[in-house]
């Protein structure tokens, strides 16, 4: 897409300074381009997993130690992180109580499918927190949201579930429905899926109340999965009133609620829908809740936790489909027990949410003073800024806002320069430890940065 301004920008100068940056990251990494040379031998596309080939750099940067709001990689070089592994160190890397819970777990067994002494304190405080009063656990977010799912269908006796186009719940197959054209349409990239989505997925535009009023006309839908502000397809804002409004309709319809606040944690210790009034059915939370280590939460209100041991009870004996050997391990629990107690504190998030402020009015200022069409969201700890003059009202608009080569520009200038934002789109966050000056850093070489695109 050649053209000479692009979302406000220079494109032959970005593209200049694309190509500037890329020689000078690969001058300035010898032993990451090594390590990632070892690691092609033996592993699938290079790296881990094959999304750590989709940021910005020729080749996946080896990270050597981090705590707190930074890290090191294998050159020495050493970053302000404003990414925190896209929420999971959302509370920094390696918190202190995690490690020492961590540490003192290590000698007293990991996993033997059986409840260690932290369960219940962790539960009790997850009830107090999110207001909801019966939790389970998972590995990731991802399994949550299935096991949610799979709960409420057989709960409800309904077969379909709702989403937003344009969201983002993990890997569970049902949600990799999008809107094209108005039509839904079970999402290209999923790869080796073999039957229809569509089936058993509806989905519409968030903050549309009239389309979810008529996909919930049916009767056959069991539950709304739903962040209550969108967030992977860049921050999408719920209009004044929509929640309200929304939940109403969802009572109406026999519908059940699921609020996901994996990423809406950075709202406050009780997550979005506890600082916004809002009752859902059951909520899900996965990747900070145990400082960085591989967990998940979801719980239940009182009526729907009955009706889901009703369903189970009713079901024949055998797997339920629901839990893996590893869930609720109680290497997993001391960390989440501590992490909870004394990471998760509101101390911490007054912190966060003075410089996350202090980051979105620099941002504003920065794309102002260089005349750009863009537009910076704030959600608690979570700011993003979008190549678009307004904030997005769904997720189409914010798909179209998205622009992959201008983010890899952008992003690179900034790693070269050790600062590290989310690869994925603009997403900056703060954590307990970063500090006025980091925040001031990444705003001077933002403004740099646009200096040179413009």
């Amino acid at each position: 897409m050649a053209q000479a301004i692009r979302h406000g920008v220079d494109w032959a100068r970005a593209q200049a300074l694309a190509a500037r940056e890329l020689a000078a990251f690969v001058a300035r990494n010898p032993a990451s381009k090594a390590l990632a040379g070892q690691a092609a031998e033996h592993l699938l596309f290079g790296v881990p997993m094959h999304w750590m080939k989709d940021w910005s750099t020729p080749f996946a940067l080896t990270v050597a130690e981090a705590g707190g709001a930074r890290f090191s990689d294998a050159d020495g070089h050493d970053y302000i992180d404003f990414c925190l592994g896209d929420t999971g160190a959302m509370f920094g890397h390696a918190p202190a109580p995690v490690a020492q819970a961590i540490a003192r777990q290590a000698t007293r067994g990991y996993t033997a499918m059986l409840p260690s002494p932290d369960a219940a304190p962790v539960a009790a405080e997850l009830a107090r927190r999110f207001g909801l009063p019966f939790w389970q656990f998972a590995l990731s977010a991802s399994d949550a949201n299935r096991f949610v799912l799979r709960w409420l269908r057989a709960a409800t006796g309904r077969d379909k579930i709702l989403v937003f186009n344009g969201c983002y719940h993990g890997t569970v197959d049902d949600v990799f429905v999008d809107l094209v054209d108005g039509l839904p349409v079970q999402r290209d990239s999923l790869l080796g899926q073999v039957y229809a989505l569509t089936e058993h997925t509806v989905v519409v535009e968030f903050n549309d109340l009239a389309a979810l009023e008529a996909a919930l006309a049916g009767g056959d839908v069991a539950c709304v999965l739903a962040e209550p502000v969108m967030t992977n397809i860049g921050m999408v804002l719920p209009q004044p009133g929509y929640w309200a409004a929304a939940q109403q309709i969802l009572r109406r319809h026999g519908t059940l609620l699921v609020i996901d606040e994996t990423h809406t944690i950075s709202s406050g210790p009780g997550g979005y829908a506890r600082e916004h009034g809002m009752a859902p059915d059951a909520l899900v939370l996965g990747k900070p809740i145990a400082g960085g280590v591989p967990c998940a939460v979801y719980g239940f209100s009182e009526e729907v936790a009955r009706r889901v041991e009703r369903a189970k009870r009713a079901a024949p004996a055998g797997h339920s489909g629901v839990g893996t050997t590893l869930s609720a391990n109680m290497f997993a629990m001391a960390a989440m027990r501590a992490n909870l107690e004394q990471v998760m504190t509101e101390q911490a998030y007054a912190h966060m949410f003075v410089l996350a402020a202090r980051l979105a009015d620099g941002l504003r200022a920065a794309i102002a003073r260089h005349g750009l069409p863009w537009c910076v969201t704030r959600v608690g700890a979570r700011t993003e800024f979008q190549f678009g003059a307004t904030a997005p009202r769904n997720g189409s608009e914010a798909g179209a806002m998205l622009d992959g080569e201008l983010e890899q520009i952008i992003h690179l200038y900034l790693l070269n320069r050790g600062l590290l934002i989310t690869p994925f789109h603009n997403m900056l966050l703060v954590c307990p430890q970063t500090g006025a000056e980091d925040v001031a850093r990444l705003l001077a070489v933002f403004d740099d940065c646009l200096g040179e695109l413009v």
